[in-house]
């Protein structure tokens, strides 16, 4: 079916461990899941974990120029804009998403005032979605920061665009994991829940689906959300209330 071909996406996974390669990621492994879909459906992949990248906090595009001496997030945002999709995946902690997580949005904030060919925010036209992987409540919590933060600078985000998966609270073992305290386990834990396989599924085939139809209409039309157009004074219909 044409409908089903996804062949000429790409999408960007973004770990937000605090791991840095090539320790194990339990987020990485549920992130493989929504992967090896995306996999089938022949789209194209990459995924980075941020840690990896001498990437400082700030909100400004390049950080060197803030004092810093070195700052690979220009690199970073290079594979982000090449990306139809982008899904950013984090640890919980505290019940919030990792500090990493919260560096990667606030970088992507500091692009977000740039625009593309259209005079739109330079996101539109982009699909976003997350996975979270913990020990303790706050899946929910953590998806609607992300997603939020992500529409806010001009993702899309889809119907289910957050999937997950946390252990019973307080100490355990985490996703994918085969053995906890010295004792080998059954089977990997989390691999059988049939409620993070099915919400990490259905988001990735909405990701799929909402990043196809954009990218067959060349994104969003220009009309009455170019911030070029309005700054050179075209307003539309914009009125003020009466007094």
């Amino acid at each position: 079916m044409k409908s089903r071909d996804f062949s000429e996406l790409k999408a960007l996974f973004i770990n937000c461990t605090l791991k840095k390669s090539p320790r194990v990621s339990h987020t990485s492994t549920l992130m493989g899941v929504s992967k090896r879909i995306m996999e089938k459906e022949h789209v194209k992949l990459e995924e980075i974990r941020l840690v990896d990248f001498e990437i400082p906090p700030g909100v400004y595009p390049d950080m060197t120029e803030q004092g810093w001496s070195k700052d690979e997030w220009p690199d970073i945002f290079e594979r982000i804009m090449d990306a139809n999709i982008l899904v950013v995946g984090t640890p919980i902690w505290l019940g919030e998403k990792s500090s990493v997580a919260q560096k990667l949005i606030e970088r992507l904030y500091a692009m977000s005032g740039q625009t593309n060919e259209k005079g739109q925010y330079v996101y539109y036209g982009k699909v976003g979605g997350c996975v979270v992987t913990g020990n303790e409540d706050g899946i929910k919590h953590c998806g609607m920061g992300i997603l939020y933060s992500l529409q806010h600078i001009g993702y899309s985000i889809p119907p289910q665009a957050d999937c997950g998966w946390i252990g019973e609270a307080g100490p355990g073992p985490s996703y994918g994991d085969t053995e906890w305290q010295g004792k080998k386990l059954d089977a990997p834990v989390g691999f059988d829940s049939d409620f993070a396989n099915r919400n990490t599924t259905f988001m990735t085939y909405n990701l799929l689906h909402l990043a196809k139809k954009l990218q067959s209409q060349d994104g969003y039309p220009n009309y009455g959300n170019s911030r070029d157009a309005w700054d050179e004074g075209e307003r539309w219909h914009f009125t003020l209330p009466d007094k």
